[in-house]
């Protein structure tokens, strides 16, 4: 209802949302996850919740070639190390087997016969990685090894809160650690020019053609979101909603307000 009130084609900041922006913040992610691409290892990418940790690599998976890459996405971390296991082995087509030992050896043969027989290269990313529990932290590099360690065949990257990476420097992790050839963390958005950016690039993408929020708005939004992307979209949504049966086709500061409230 409310898109169509204010004449959007999509939500502003939201998960449909067309073009991400980016302001050169993203460099050092865009940069490194290429060197994942052609050196294949383990990449490491923090933030807070709502920074837009997902969004930048949908982003940036979406621009592979599927011919070259194959990319296995997994939000689903709170379990044991086996289903971690098989989850993978169903993205490869395999049928998981009941015994780690096996699942690994299915797994690494699987994963050869894609990198040497049809130059294809899984791009693993799990994300929610502070979920996952100790015992894969600690006998994943194990799994990594191929060929007596003298190959990497497969990039991955961990994707988690900003606890994820001291985590993985505790002194029971420090091989998972030392195979870490990628480490980026995204933050917020909260200087005011870099978050006004944000905001106008996401309602001109959404389509709208008018001015929807003073300066003052956009300053309550910016502190009201701590300048995260996910909590902005919210918040913004919900003002929208909130003005519909106010027949506004703008949003005053005291609207936002009260979504502000709403949300909390």
């Amino acid at each position: 209802m409310y898109l169509q009130h204010f004449g959007l084609r999509s939500a502003p900041l939201g998960k449909d949302s067309g073009e991400l922006h980016d302001d050169g913040s993203l460099a050092p992610l865009r940069e490194r996850f290429e060197w994942l691409l052609q050196s294949p290892g383990v990449g490491l990418l923090t933030g807070e919740p709502g920074v837009g940790k997902t969004a930048a690599l949908r982003a940036l998976t979406r621009a592979l070639n599927p011919h070259r890459y194959q990319v296995i996405y997994l939000a689903e971390t709170d379990f044991g190390r086996v289903d971690l296991y098989r989850s993978l082995a169903r993205a490869l087509d395999l049928e998981p087997a009941h015994r780690r030992a096996q699942l690994w050896r299915d797994l690494k043969a699987r994963i050869h016969e894609l990198v040497d027989s049809k130059q294809l290269m899984p791009v693993w990313i799990i994300d929610e990685a502070q979920n996952l529990p100790p015992e894969f932290f600690r006998d994943f590099p194990a799994f990594l090894n191929f060929a007596f360690d003298a190959r990497d065949l497969i990039t991955v990257w961990l994707v988690g809160h900003p606890a994820l990476a001291q985590t993985l420097q505790r002194a029971p992790y420090a091989a998972l650690h030392s195979r870490l050839q990628a480490q980026v963390q995204l933050k917020p958005m909260i200087e005011r020019e870099r978050f006004g950016a944000l905001i106008q690039h996401a309602l001109k993408t959404a389509g709208c053609q008018h001015t929807l929020l003073a300066d003052s708005g956009i300053e309550l939004l910016r502190q009201a979101s701590r300048g995260l992307p996910r909590q902005a979209g919210r918040i913004l949504r919900t003002a929208m909603r909130l003005a519909v049966p106010r027949a506004l086709n703008h949003l005053p500061d005291e609207l936002l307000q009260h979504a502000i409230e709403e949300l909390r």
